[in-house]
Order: structure tokens, then C-alpha cells, then sequence
């Protein structure tokens, strides 16, 4: 049986241990809380104080960075980005390659389309279509 961690140095030279999600096999650091029903897929990378809720799904290559928060049943898909300390609202789905910047707060129930860029501290709210609310 192979060991279920690794050991990634970051940026500034230090040492930080991620473990596989039992559901998924994607890299959950220490300090980070993912829910036992939630799916972290190969490649993907869940950072320390990052907040993963039940039913939730990260896609393959995605990163959720540190002290982000990813609600109930929110869907991450593949190669998106959550920035620190941002939040996705439970049931939101986040497109391919999208990046939600550092300290944004998607709605519950939002639809962001794939490639789309949220801005750092922006709020963002869609219909179940994925068309964009007013502030």
C-alpha cells in the first residue's frame, strides 16, 4: 500500500503535507477541512484554512487557496482557481479555468461561466442561467 501524503515545498522554502482525499485522490494540506461526501479529484489542490463543504466537488487540476471557503454541493470545475480567503455560496458552479479572486464572494445557486475572471474583493450573483445580477 503507498502512502497516503506528500510533501510539497511552497515559495518560501517551507515544507507543507498534503493528504489524498479518501474521495477523489486530489491534495487536501494540513489545516485544510474537507468534508468526507465532498470530491477532490486527482490534481487538484486544497490549501491550508481552505473550507470545503459537504456534496461539494473540486475538479481535476483545480487549486482552492488558503482560507477560502467552498459551500455545500458547489461545483469547482477543472483547472479554476479560488483565491484567498474567497467564498462560493453553496450549489454555485465555478467553469472550467475560471478564476475567483482573493477575498470575492460568489452567491449561492450562481452559474460562472468557463474562463471567466472575478475580480479581487468583487461580489457576483447569477440567475440559474449564469446571467449576471445587479450589486
Amino acid at each position: 500500500m503507498g502512502k497516503n501524503y506528500v510533501d510539497i515545498e511552497n515559495d518560501q522554502g517551507e515544507a507543507l503535507r498534503y493528504r489524498k482525499h479518501v474521495n477523489g485522490r486530489g491534495l487536501v494540506a494540513h489545516g485544510a477541512k474537507v468534508h468526507a461526501t465532498a470530491r477532490v479529484e486527482t490534481g487538484a489542490y486544497v490549501e491550508p484554512g481552505a473550507h470545503v463543504g459537504p456534496g461539494a466537488h473540486i475538479g481535476t487540476g483545480a487549486w482552492i487557496e488558503a482560507d477560502a471557503v467552498i459551500g455545500p454541493e458547489a461545483d469547482i470545475q477543472a483547472h479554476a482557481h479560488i483565491g484567498t480567503g474567497a467564498a462560493v455560496g453553496a450549489k454555485a458552479k465555478i467553469g472550467v479555468r475560471t478564476h475567483v479572486g482573493e477575498h470575492a464572494i460568489v452567491q449561492a445557486g450562481s452559474l460562472i461561466g468557463d474562463d471567466v475572471t472575478i475580480a479581487d474583493g468583487e461580489h457576483v450573483a447569477t440567475d440559474r442561467r449564469g446571467l449576471w445580477l445587479a450589486a
